[in-house]
């Protein structure tokens, strides 16, 4: 490729990301002011409060709402880092500038042999499409993360592996990207021990260094049935019929307050460890794992969750997009179509909130509607991912038959290419974060 055609090909998706994230920024700031709740308050009031408290040595222990891993303590304490500016604009310019280096990463990874510029389209989407919420939370900094992790694994398995020991620390939900993991090889060695290594490290330093690292475990159990949640829908159809719950602020979220609120969030559990045996069993009857096997478990196991949670919180569909983002890179995936609707997903999400929350609060008919909607998408991106995972490793592709997390390569005699690398083999690894270094 010439270096003025690589240009173009950089220059359409900057400036599509420099037009979207100045109107993102423009609604932070409040220049811009959509409908409904003041998103940034989570920053002005909920982090910055979280801020001076840690600024003191130690967790937020009296505050419920603190329901995080301990190295999230990192991300509120960040904008620390910029005393010249008030808490709330360092932070959205901390994001800003993580927002831009997770460009960078989807636009390099998508010049390598066997990836697609794809993936930073969906990036630039996905965020846009989510709002002032995707800069009003830390979760935009997980999901960079999370994507750097993916990418790395191939070639530098320990840094992998520390990438997502620190988002696990960050916000818990990146240890799901240890699903597709082999077990066996050098390098799934190198993944497994120093993500365990750096896990284990930095707990024990949080926990040395201020009292409370682990409270969060507490406070995230007795969370109830959040109003934007799959659960929830029963009691938005149920209020259309008389139900007298309520809807309260319980535990930092909008929750439903009522009879039958229990068994809901109990069947909601449920449906969470069923997606825990399914993926077991995925692991077990699984027979090729191939160049997009690591990234296409993570996003079904983060859809999985995310969608039977009692809690979908709207940043939550920020770790949907950056992992949908490094799938849509990777060729060799076959999630595109769950990856895709991820984003009309998203794009109801902020709808849904802020601009009709009061109208989900309240129930209203046509906003249960949007909701509905935008839940049942999860459901459906679920479904297709989990089909697709299930049979993009049952055997008759890239491979044959053999150990968990091995592949055997199928090759006609007299063929070279090498055979796609992955976390088990202590054979050399082609570049790129898994994939054939010749091509799909």
């Amino acid at each position: 490729m010439s270096s003025i055609s690589r240009a173009r090909g950089v220059g359409l998706p900057v400036a599509a990301w420099a037009v979207t994230r100045a109107l993102v920024l423009l609604c932070v700031l409040r220049v811009l002011v959509l409908p409904g709740p003041d998103v940034t308050t989570d920053v002005s009031v909920i982090y910055h409060g979280w801020f001076e408290i840690l600024k003191t040595g130690t967790f937020p222990l009296a505050d419920v709402t603190w329901q995080y891993p301990p190295a999230a303590a990192l991300a509120i304490l960040s904008p620390g880092l910029l005393p010249f500016l008030d808490y709330a604009p360092a932070f959205f310019t901390l994001i800003l500038v993580t927002d831009a280096a997770a460009l960078a990463l989807f636009l390099r990874a998508g010049r390598r042999p066997g990836h697609r510029p794809a993936g930073a389209w969906v990036w630039i989407a996905g965020v846009a499409l989510l709002g002032p919420t995707a800069y009003a939370r830390y979760d935009l900094m997980v999901a960079a993360v999370a994507a750097a992790a993916l990418f790395a694994a191939a070639r530098r398995p320990r840094v992998a592996g520390a990438l997502i020991a620190f988002g696990a620390l960050l916000k818990a939900w990146p240890v799901l990207l240890l699903t597709g993991a082999a077990v066996r090889g050098r390098r799934a060695r190198a993944l497994w021990g120093s993500a365990a290594g750096i896990a284990a490290g930095l707990t024990l330093l949080c926990m040395v260094a201020a009292p409370g690292a682990l409270a969060f475990l507490t406070f995230q159990r007795d969370r109830g049935t959040e109003v934007e949640s799959l659960g929830a829908l029963v009691f938005h159809v149920a209020r259309q019929y008389g139900w007298d719950g309520q809807v309260l602020l319980h535990y930092g979220s909008l929750e439903f307050l009522g009879p039958g609120v229990p068994l809901v969030s109990t069947l909601a559990l449920t449906l969470s460890l069923a997606a825990v045996g399914w993926l077991f069993l995925w692991r077990v009857r699984a027979r090729e794992f191939g160049p997009a096997t690591l990234c296409d478990a993570a996003f079904t196991a983060t859809l999985l969750f995310t969608t039977t949670s009692r809690v979908i919180s709207p940043q939550y569909m920020l770790w949907l997009v950056g992992l949908a983002a490094v799938c849509m890179t990777v060729r060799a995936s076959r999630q595109a179509l769950p990856a895709l609707l991820v984003l009309p997903a998203t794009g109801i999400t902020l709808l849904e909130f802020p601009v009709w929350f009061a109208h989900i609060v309240a129930s209203d008919l046509q906003a249960v509607v949007l909701l509905a909607a935008r839940n049942g998408l999860l459901v459906a991106a679920s479904l297709l991912a989990c089909r697709r995972l299930w049979v993009s490793t049952r055997g008759g592709g890239q491979g044959r038959t053999g150990p968990v997390g091995v592949v055997s390569a199928r090759r006609p005699v007299g063929e070279t290419t090498a055979a796609p690398p992955q976390l088990t083999s202590s054979a050399p690894q082609a570049p790129a974060d898994g994939s054939p270094s010749s091509g799909p």
